[in-house]
């Protein structure tokens, strides 16, 4: 059973095709500046060197169309069985993956306020395979759906009853794919029942968001009722007062949507340093930037700040992970983070927190550290395409017998 994992952004299309009974990955690719001048599609096949071509310009059915005819001509005996899409805001209604019908678009739909950014674009990639793929099966994967097991005192806000009855106002919480997969796999690493673990999972990229998991349910999160809470991101303030709104509203005159795009698009580390690309911001600092150096140290700060409260929030944590692009990838990251930590146990080898990252997962603290940290990349799409199988065969993912095959206790462990 082949099935094709798609992630619709506002331009982009990432999509991953995995052959289920093995897991592995048949193809994968990316399309860019979708909807702009200038669209790219870099297209891989198994373990081939990637490739790139330049696209016409086109919407998302465009772009879906395209990979579908790629995948058609390079993998004609792997016909798609299914989908799974990402859908980064269930609301409150979805607490696990679904089967696609017209209900379930219309909730999505309905969803858009809550997540503007990005429903929208997630909603076009379904309706386009839809038509593209009549009568293949259509799964949603939520990104908030993992964190529907916080309980009331993480995700309330202290706001007028009106607005949480009427309008759904709490904290949701992102990312959910990645804090899932990432804990499942620190079990294994460790060898240890994830129900038996206080995890602390830092999804660190583009966007940034910190879960806390506890014997494998996320009881808080620092994202809230949107992406743009919690954390220090690549263009999004994170944290902040909300007064700071109307401060600026009535002192610039700028409209509400004006203001919330900037916080979303134009703060962050572009706003402190002037790039948003981690690796753009390390390298102004090994330039003796001042701007970019800055900037890291706040950055690593807030990352820092809600380590330490869900470390409380826990009772104590067996192991911080780090994944994503600049968990994975940032060695100075990950040790401006927990730098005067060891008051929690928290100690950082400095040579295998340096050494060559080949994207292998790894301990980066001592064998011995009370609290381990390990560096996990992350993998969405295996956990869409099991969610998909698993809805399709009639299991459900929320089943406390439910197992993903990434959890396997056979796989190796790290000492």
């Amino acid at each position: 059973m082949n099935i094709l994992a798609l992630n619709c952004g506002s331009s982009s299309l990432k999509y991953q095709l995995i052959d289920r009974t093995t897991s592995t990955p048949l193809a994968s690719g990316l399309v860019e500046r979708i909807g702009l001048d200038g669209t790219s599609l870099k297209h891989r096949v198994g373990d081939a060197p990637a490739t790139r071509r330049a696209l016409a310009k086109g919407d998302h059915a465009a772009a879906i169309a395209q990979v579908l005819d790629l995948l058609a001509t390079d993998l004609p005996d792997r016909p798609v069985a299914a989908v799974g899409h990402r859908v980064v805001h269930g609301g409150r209604r979805f607490a696990r993956s679904v089967v696609i019908d017209a209900e379930v678009l219309a909730a999505i739909e309905e969803l858009i306020p809550l997540a503007p950014l990005h429903n929208p674009p997630n909603l076009a990639g379904i309706v386009a395979a839809q038509a593209l793929m009549p009568g293949v099966p259509q799964i949603a994967v939520f990104d908030t759906a993992f964190h529907q097991t916080m309980p009331h005192e993480a995700y309330t806000y202290a706001v007028p009853q009106r607005w949480v009855e009427d309008l759904d106002v709490r904290s949701y919480g992102f990312h959910g794919t990645s804090h899932l997969y990432v804990s499942r796999r620190a079990a294994s690493l460790l060898q240890r029942p994830v129900t038996a673990l206080r995890l602390i999972t830092c999804h660190v990229g583009n966007g940034v968001s910190v879960s806390a998991v506890r014997h494998g349910h996320s009881i808080d999160n620092s994202m809230g009722l949107t992406p743009l809470e919690g954390a220090i991101m690549g263009t999004r303030a994170g944290d902040l007062d909300a007064g700071l709104i109307p401060y600026v509203q009535s002192r610039t005159q700028e409209p509400y949507e004006r203001i919330f795009a900037a916080l979303n698009k134009e703060s962050g580390m572009l706003a402190l340093s002037g790039e948003s690309d981690l690796r753009d911001v390390e390298e102004g600092h090994m330039r003796g930037d001042a701007r970019c150096t800055e900037a890291l140290k706040a950055y690593a700060y807030r990352l820092k700040k809600y380590i330490g409260a869900y470390a409380a929030a826990l009772g104590g944590v067996d192991a911080v992970v780090f994944t994503a692009g600049v968990g994975e990838n940032s060695a100075l990251v990950r040790e401006l983070v927990l730098a005067d930590m060891e008051y929690l146990g928290l100690h950082l080898d400095p040579d295998l927190n340096r050494a060559t990252w080949n994207g292998v997962e790894r301990a980066v603290s001592p064998p011995d550290s009370p609290v381990r940290v390990l560096v996990i990349p992350t993998n969405e799409e295996l956990v869409i395409v099991e969610d998909t199988v698993a809805l399709l065969e009639g299991r459900s993912p929320t089943d406390p017998a439910f197992r993903y095959s990434f959890e396997s206790a056979g796989q190796a462990a790290i000492r």
